[in-house]
Order: structure tokens, then C-alpha cells, then sequence
């Protein structure tokens, strides 16, 4: 007997542990996440082969208990932001981490899932160049066909479609499909396309996935484009110490034709809704005047070693500033947890410059 109510409150406890980013005042009924690192809260963690992981130590030095989840981050990430806005605890944790977790997958996957892969791209190849393997777009969306599938089962075809349709789909990817063009550029890789040919590729294939995810029941997208990466301190240290002015220029490009696609899209099914927040944006205002938000230090980053502090990885050896509220960028290429927040709530509050056709809170509230 004690056995078995030992046995019953270990899986209560595992079960509330995972539900616990959930609050009953939340804007949605669940969220649900794709993309790259910039939303990863522990995928790659569960990839024995993958060479991208934050799963060590320096990472997630300010997160509750100091402990490095997988997030690229010092503490949350902007998936945790962002979820935060719209009344949960943190991001839902991550599809590999929901699966292993077997007796509880079918209640916990009812609050969202996180299915971004840190060093994934929109482009299936991006990624395993350089870290081996990652979970690419069309992958992360099997995944969410296969959650799709568990909530008909539990709910039923008309309720699991009625919740689908009014979570949020936060969608964040882009950026490591320009860093991997750049790095087959300075390789002159003699089957790379023009720039522009890229941008057509990267749009036709990103407007695949979101026409996926829309017939599998997502109506509601927040959808984050790429920032001005060419001034992140991973481009300084390789350049001159300025800002990289071409992948800056690829970034404002990518945006353009992401608005463009959700133009196209949403003339074509017409329930579909979405916020897209331009980071260029957000980001560029926040790089040029940091004093004006209370950052000190908008080039360097916190961890790391080396030029700019981005020339060695973010690990135990690494030289780590003392206060990362101080900075905008945690390592050589992500944001510092204060600096997400401060994107979430213009993704979230902002006005049209920040977020088209209308900001996040609207794209929920419509």
C-alpha cells in the first residue's frame, strides 16, 4: 500500500512539476514553439550527436537554482518571455523532454509544447554542418503532427481543433540560415546561390511550413524575424569591430519577404492571424542607444573569450562579466536574458514599427 501511494504522489508530483509554467489566468490555452536557439529551452540536449548544446556551465547562471536547462541564455529565453506575457510561468518544455516523460505526455502536451532546435534553420540542411544534427523546421512540425494526433485522442477532433486555433504558434528562425550562407560564402562554395536566390529559397520553404502548421489547426501566429545579427560581437570579432553591413542588410531583406509571404498566405486562407515582430527593429534601437534602456555594454559579449568575447565558447573556462543586467549580449551571438525581455514586451505592447499588422496581444485579443 505505501508502495503504491508513494508511486501515485511521485507521478503527481512529476505531473504538476510539468505543468507548472501553466496559470489559470493565461491569454491562451497553450503555446506552442518553433525554431532555433533563440527559443531552444533543452531540445539538443536530448541529441546525443548534437555539438550545439547549452547545457553546461555558464549557461543559466541566473535561472532559478543556476542550472543550464539547454537554453542559450543566461537565465529564460525569449520563448520564456514572451510566454510570460501571456500569463504562464515560463516556455512549456521541450517535445523530447515531454516524451520521455510517458505517462504524462498526453496531459502535459494540453499547455504547449517547445519544439525549437538550437542551430536549426528554415533550409532541412541548416544546422548539421556545423553542429552534426539539430531538428530542422519540417521535423519539428512532424513532431507537432504527432502531438496534433494525441490531443484528438484525449479532447476529440472538435475541441482539439478549438484549442488549436486560439493558442499561439511562436515561431523564431531565420538567422542561422544567414550565418551558414556566410559561412559557405567564405568558403566559396561554387554551388551557393545569389543572395536573392537564397531569400526566394528561404521564403517558398518558410511559406511550406507555415501552410503546414495551418493545416494542422494553427490560426494564430507570432511570428519573431531575424535581428540585425551583422553587429552581434561574433561578426565583430570576424570583421573590422563594425557592424557587418551585408548580413544586416540579408536580415531587413528577410523580414520583407517574410511580410511579404504572410501577405500571400493570408490571402489565401483567410482565418488564419498573425503578429510578425520585426527584431531588426527592436533590436537595432536597443544596439545604438543601450544607455536608453539601461544597458552598458552593447558590443561585447558577457561570456566568452577573446576579441569582442566572442573568439572561444561560453563554458566554465570562459571570462564572464559580473553584471549581465549590464549587457545585451550573453555569448558571441544570443541576447542576455534582460535583453529578450525587453524584445518580448515591444513584440508583445509595441506599436506598428515593432509588430505588423498588429502586435502580439492584439494577434490574441482579435
Amino acid at each position: 500500500m505505501t508502495n503504491r501511494n508513494t508511486s501515485c504522489f511521485c507521478f503527481l508530483s512529476l505531473l504538476l512539476a510539468n505543468l507548472a509554467f501553466h496559470l489559470a489566468d493565461a491569454a491562451v490555452p497553450a503555446i506552442f514553439v518553433f525554431g532555433d536557439s533563440t527559443v531552444d529551452v533543452g531540445t539538443n540536449n536530448f541529441i546525443p550527436e548534437c555539438r550545439g548544446k547549452a547545457n553546461f556551465r555558464y549557461y543559466g547562471i541566473d535561472y532559478p537554482g543556476s542550472v543550464p536547462t539547454g537554453r542559450f541564455s543566461n537565465g529564460y529565453n525569449s520563448a520564456d518571455s514572451i510566454a510570460k506575457l501571456f500569463g504562464f510561468k515560463k516556455s512549456p518544455q521541450s517535445f523530447f523532454y515531454l516524451l520521455n516523460q510517458t505517462s504524462s505526455f498526453k496531459h502535459n502536451i494540453r499547455c504547449g509544447v517547445n519544439f525549437a532546435s538550437g542551430g536549426s534553420g528554415i533550409i532541412d540542411t541548416t544546422g548539421f554542418q556545423l553542429f552534426t544534427k539539430v531538428v530542422p523546421m519540417r521535423e519539428q512540425i512532424q513532431q507537432f503532427s504527432t502531438v496534433c494526433g494525441n490531443l484528438t485522442e484525449i479532447l476529440g477532433t472538435e475541441a482539439a481543433a478549438d484549442m488549436l486555433s486560439k493558442s499561439l504558434f511562436l515561431i523564431s528562425v531565420g538567422g542561422n540560415d544567414l550565418f551558414e550562407y556566410q559561412l559557405n560564402m567564405s568558403k566559396n562554395d561554387p554551388n551557393l546561390p545569389e543572395a536573392q536566390e537564397l531569400l526566394r529559397i528561404l521564403s517558398s520553404t518558410y511559406q511550406i511550413h507555415l501552410r503546414s502548421l495551418y493545416d494542422l489547426g494553427a490560426r494564430k501566429f507570432g511570428i519573431v524575424s531575424i535581428a540585425p545579427i551583422g553587429c552581434c560581437p561574433l561578426e565583430r570579432a570576424l570583421g573590422t569591430g563594425e557592424c557587418n553591413k551585408e548580413m544586416n542588410d540579408l536580415a531587413q531583406a528577410f523580414f520583407n519577404a517574410t511580410e511579404i509571404l504572410l501577405l500571400n498566405l493570408t490571402s489565401q486562407v483567410q482565418d488564419m492571424k498573425y503578429s510578425l515582430g520585426n527584431l531588426y527593429e527592436i533590436a537595432y534601437e536597443v544596439l545604438h542607444n543601450p544607455r536608453s534602456v539601461g544597458f552598458k555594454e552593447a558590443q561585447t559579449a558577457c561570456c566568452g573569450n577573446g576579441s569582442y568575447n566572442a573568439e572561444s565558447p561560453c563554458n566554465r573556462d570562459a571570462k564572464l562579466c559580473p553584471n549581465r543586467r549590464e549587457y545585451v549580449f550573453w555569448d558571441a551571438i544570443h541576447p542576455t536574458e534582460r535583453a529578450a525581455k525587453l524584445a518580448a514586451r515591444a513584440l508583445f505592447g509595441g506599436g506598428a514599427k515593432h509588430a505588423t499588422p498588429v502586435n502580439f496581444s492584439q494577434l490574441i485579443g482579435d
